[in-house]
């Protein structure tokens, strides 16, 4: 975890330690307050109210409040790709959902990651700042703490996280690479589907096509015939978007029955995984770019289409 400490200097000299802290942390105000409540704050190691006055060369010094989850811990699979005191990055598998729900009380990855945490004999909160489906698999990152999480959401929705997945799609896109720019609505009463919608939230995803596979026989002037391998990068981060766009623009992503790409004989899950992430550190500010190789099913989907 992040040393979250500085020196007063002498331009500081005789101001006030929480209008110091605003300036040294970029906490949130909720974050701020629960270090004041729980007395997080040391001047020279000693414990400090936050309107005491701080002198040249004071040291100033704030721990996170620790906290835990309360989930039932469960020996699941759990593959990291990225760990620090702040993040976690794992490289999800299809099949498993991200928390436990109504319909899925157990078997989801925060119960795998209480399993880890005892394992490791590193507890923390769990914090899912990015969220994938079911059956969508890839980088899925995890905030140990307030301070993390904040941060990352803020990127994000600044636009400085970049995302990027890697789909099997039916059919073959008329251009190479493209942008599908179409507003997305939640769904109707008594559906699931998400839809285009001119009352929609603006979504805009980027494509750029890896490889095609005409089908066999197929008149290589439709669209619908064969499959394509797309890379796609979201500027907007709408629940289903890379799904709901691919199916509007007639060309589904492969096993996706919700959405009208249902092809069991292929794969048995929608073919989509979160393969790219990059974004700056919380704390070190480093820029991460981290990436998660493709799933073996998606690859021998892709193997099954190169053959003749």
């Amino acid at each position: 975890m992040a040393d979250f400490r500085f020196t007063v200097s002498p331009e500081e000299d005789g101001q006030e330690i929480r209008v110091l802290m605003r300036r040294h942390f970029d906490f949130s105000s909720r974050l701020r307050n629960r270090i004041k409540r729980q007395k997080l704050v040391r001047r020279n190691g000693v414990y400090a109210e936050g309107w005491h006055k701080a002198c040249a060369g004071d040291v100033i010094s704030v721990d996170l409040p620790e906290e835990t989850s309360h989930f039932e811990p469960e020996d699941i699979p759990l593959f990291p790709v990225f760990e620090d005191g702040d993040l976690l990055v794992l490289n999800k598998q299809p099949g498993v959902v991200v928390h436990p729900t109504k319909g899925h009380l157990d078997g989801t990855i925060a119960n795998g990651l209480m399993y880890y945490m005892a394992k490791t004999g590193s507890p923390f909160k769990i914090r899912f700042v990015n969220r994938l489906d079911m059956d969508t698999s890839g980088l899925l990152v995890v905030a140990k703490n307030a301070y993390a999480q904040n941060d990352y959401i803020r990127q994000s929705d600044s636009g400085q996280v970049v995302k990027e997945y890697t789909a099997l799609v039916h059919g073959i896109p008329d251009a190479a690479e493209g942008i599908i720019d179409l507003p997305i609505a939640p769904p109707l009463p008594g559906e699931k589907q998400r839809r285009v919608s001119e009352d929609g939230a603006p979504s805009l995803t980027h494509y750029r096509l890896l490889e095609s596979f005409p089908a066999a026989g197929a008149c290589s002037t439709d669209p619908a015939a064969g499959y394509s391998l797309l890379r796609l990068r979201l500027e907007t981060g709408r629940t289903h978007q890379i799904r709901v766009h691919l199916s509007h623009i007639g060309h589904p992503v492969a096993g996706d029955s919700l959405y009208g790409g249902g092809d069991p004989d292929l794969i048995g899950r929608q073919a989509l995984h979160a393969t790219f992430l990059s974004f700056r550190h919380p704390t070190t500010k480093e820029e991460l770019h981290l990436e998660a190789p493709l799933p073996d099913d998606i690859l021998i989907a892709i193997d099954r289409l190169h053959r003749p």
